[in-house]
C-alpha cells in the first residue's frame, strides 16, 4: 500500500468498508488516516459524519475519483474537516500507481506532522478576536501612491483551502465594489464543485473563470483546476480573464505567482492581495511584484492556518502588510478597499 516505506509512518491498522474502518479507529486510535470517498457499507462522507458526530480526532486525507462527482463529494469531505486530498491515479501499472499515491502522500503527511492541533483549526469553531494587526517592519501606503482606477481582489490558497474559503467568502458584502480573483491549487473539475459550494454560501456571485470574460465587481472568479488564470487590461482599461494552458509553477496549476503577476504588470497599484493557509511558497514572488506597484497585502495567522507555508514564506519575506487571523481576514479587505479607493474617492 501506498503509505509502507514513507519515513516515520507506522501503519496501525486497515480496513475493506467505513463500517470497519470507524471501529478499528475508534479501537486504534490512529493520528492520520487516509480515506477512499467510494466505500461500501459506508461511504467515505458517512464516515466523516461519524467521526465528528463521536469525537474521533484523527486526521483524514481524502482520495477521491477525478470525476466532477468526484469533486462535488470531496468539497463535501474537506467542510466536515479533511485535512487534505488527492485524486487516485487511473492510467499506470498497478505498482506505478502506488507509487504516485506515496509521492504525493509524503508531503502531505510531513505538513500534518508539523502541526498536531490541526483538526481542532479545520473542525471546531474559534472565538472571536481582536482586530487584524499590522506586520511588523510594514507601514501603510503613502497618500501619494493610492491608486487610480478601480480596486481588484486577489487570493492564493492551498491546503485547507475550501474551509477557509467558506468562511472568509460569506464575510464579504455584497456591495464589496471589486471583483475577487481566487487561485486554490486544485486539479480539474474539482473548482466546478468549490464554485458551486461558495456560491451557496456567498452573498457575492462565485464562478469557475471563463477565458475571455470582463471581470465585474462583486463577483468571485476562481481559477480552473489543472489551469493558469492571468488578467489582462481590456480596451476601456477593464479587466479581462484570460485562462491559459501555460506550464506549471512552483508545481502548481493553476499557480498563484502567475495571477499576481499578470495583476502587478497590467493593473499596478490596483489590488488588495491576501495569501491564506496553504504548502509552499507560492504567491511570495507575485506579491512582491505587487507590492512595487503599490498592492496593500494580507496574510493569514499562523494559529488559524491549517498548513502555515505560503503566508510564512511571505510573511518572510517582508511583502505582507497585514497579519490576521482568518475570521478577520475579510475585515481587513474591507478596510483596505475602503481606505484607499472609497474613503479617497469621497474625500
Amino acid at each position: 500500500m501506498a503509505l509502507e516505506g514513507v519515513p516515520g509512518v507506522e501503519v496501525v491498522g486497515t480496513a475493506a468498508n467505513g463500517r470497519l474502518a470507524l471501529s478499528r479507529m475508534e479501537a486504534l486510535r490512529p493520528d492520520l488516516v487516509t480515506l477512499d470517498i467510494e466505500m461500501p457499507e459506508m461511504n467515505g462522507i458517512q464516515m466523516l459524519e461519524a467521526m465528528r458526530s463521536r469525537g474521533v480526532a484523527a486526521g483524514v486525507i481524502v482520495l477521491s475519483a477525478h470525476t466532477a462527482r468526484g469533486g462535488e463529494l470531496t468539497m463535501r469531505a474537506l467542510e466536515l474537516g479533511a485535512f487534505d486530498f488527492l485524486t487516485k491515479p487511473e492510467n499506470g501499472a498497478a505498482d506505478e500507481n502506488v507509487a504516485a499515491l506515496r509521492h504525493q502522500l509524503q508531503p502531505m503527511i510531513r505538513a500534518f506532522e508539523r502541526r498536531p492541533e490541526i483538526r481542532n483549526i479545520l473542525v471546531v469553531p474559534r472565538p472571536a478576536v481582536p482586530p487584524p494587526a499590522r506586520a511588523e517592519g510594514s507601514s501603510s501606503l503613502p497618500a501619494r501612491r493610492r491608486p487610480s482606477g478601480a480596486p481588484m481582489v486577489l487570493i492564493g490558497v492551498s491546503t485547507g483551502g475550501p474551509a477557509a474559503l467558506s468562511k472568509l467568502l460569506p464575510a464579504l458584502p455584497a456591495d464589496l465594489g471589486a471583483p475577487v480573483f481566487i487561485v486554490q491549487h486544485m486539479p480539474a473539475l474539482f473548482t466546478q464543485a468549490l464554485a458551486a459550494s461558495l456560491a451557496a454560501k456567498s452573498a457575492l456571485g462565485v464562478k469557475e473563470a471563463a477565458d475571455g470574460e470582463t471581470a465585474q465587481a462583486n463577483c468571485v472568479y476562481i481559477a480552473p483546476g489543472g489551469r493558469q488564470m492571468k488578467l489582462l487590461r481590456g480596451a476601456r482599461g477593464e479587466a479581462v480573464v484570460r485562462i491559459t494552458d501555460d506550464p506549471p509553477e512552483n508545481n502548481c496549476r493553476p499557480a498563484v505567482d502567475y495571477l499576481f503577476r499578470s495583476a502587478a504588470l497590467e493593473f499596478p497599484g490596483r489590488a488588495v492581495a491576501a495569501i491564506l493557509t496553504g504548502m509552499g511558497n507560492d504567491g511570495t514572488a507575485g506579491l512582491r511584484m505587487l507590492k512595487r506597484g503599490g498592492c496593500h497585502a494580507i496574510a493569514q495567522d499562523e494559529a488559524s492556518c491549517v498548513v502555515f507555508g505560503m503566508p510564512r514564506e511571505a510573511i518572510l519575506a517582508g511583502v505582507v502588510d497585514t497579519v490576521a487571523p482568518l475570521e478577520s481576514i475579510a475585515e481587513a479587505i474591507v478596510h483596505a478597499l475602503r481606505e484607499r479607493w472609497v474613503l479617497r474617492e469621497a474625500g
